[in-house]
């Protein structure tokens, strides 16, 4: 379990800026959350990183983009080469 709290507190900080004493007291909440967990190491990171930034966050998801006239490449992306003709 440590390597997976020490995998969350690297990301979070990087997304969050922490104090050293708020960084001590974030990685203690952290433990907490998932000492109650049994799961492997990748999981308890995503949970734990779920953990830290608030389940009720809205996810950032892009929104497919719709051309003109309506047709997508094969990967889903608008296709944006020249039509001829």
């Amino acid at each position: 379990m440590q390597s997976a709290v020490d995998r969350v507190m690297e990301a979070y900080t990087l997304m969050v800026t922490l104090t050293p004493d708020e960084q001590k007291v974030t990685r203690q909440r952290l433990e907490r959350h998932l000492a109650a967990m049994d799961a492997d190491e990748k999981a308890l990171a995503v949970e734990g990183l779920r953990y830290l930034r608030g389940r009720d966050r809205v996810s950032r998801r892009r929104k497919r983009a719709r051309p003109d006239d309506g047709q997508l490449s094969p990967e889903g992306a608008p296709d944006r080469r020249k039509k001829v003709g």
